[in-house]
């Protein structure tokens, strides 16, 4: 039960990121990073970027949101790009 909740608050926090943060070539990513990293960690980096981007068009938002969570998953050693 603990872990259908935590899938769907996830789902919550990725719908966020689509919804408001991509610019058309990011769903992939945010799908990646919703699925490896913890659901604190998605938070934060959505709390970030919702403070950071105050005024900036999508693809800047797209940006900032990229930022936070490439930080988050380089202090883990963590590879969020989709590998062909």
């Amino acid at each position: 039960m603990e872990f259908e909740k935590l899938q769907k608050v996830k789902e919550r926090i990725l719908i966020k990121m689509l919804k408001d943060f991509n610019e058309g070539r990011s769903k992939s990513y945010y799908c990646i990073a919703a699925s490896v990293l913890k659901t604190e960690e998605l938070k934060k980096a959505l709390r970030k970027a919702e403070n950071e981007s105050d005024g900036l068009d999508i693809t800047g938002k797209s940006k900032v949101l990229h930022k936070a969570l490439d930080e988050i998953a380089g202090s883990k050693k963590y590879c969020l790009k989709l590998r062909k």
